[in-house]
């Protein structure tokens, strides 16, 4: 089993920043993508960035220039700097890792943390 567990969420105004971390931890298993989602109330789960071992990273449009997402290989640690946030990026974020055994693998999701853009 993998664990994943997110933290830095709040509450923030307009045009101000936050920033995400999660950590994923496994004995036996290798972290390999790691990626942020988000869902607002009454939609459907979305990706916002996601991050592979090797640093390639994709986007969605709607967050493209205004988030970035790294991470600590050695720690199995992302991050989600988020800038210029906006009432629209209201959600709770989920971290997803995905993991091998060596043999199959596995998606793990984190428990979630809320932002909440608002003046």
């Amino acid at each position: 089993q993998v664990q994943v567990a997110e933290s830095g969420g709040g509450l923030v105004q307009p045009g101000g920043s936050l920033r995400l971390s999660c950590a994923a931890s496994g004995s036996g298993f290798r972290i390999n993508t790691m990626g942020w989602y988000r869902q607002a109330p009454g939609k459907e789960r979305e990706l916002v960035a996601r991050i592979t071992s090797g640093g390639s990273t994709n986007y969605a449009d709607s967050v493209k220039g205004r988030f970035t997402i790294s991470r600590d290989n050695a720690k199995n640690t992302v991050y989600l700097q988020m800038n210029s946030l906006k009432p629209e990026d209201t959600a709770v974020y989920y971290c997803r890792a995905e993991a091998d055994d060596y043999l199959l693998q596995y998606n793990y999701w984190g428990q979630g943390t809320q932002v909440t853009v608002s003046s």
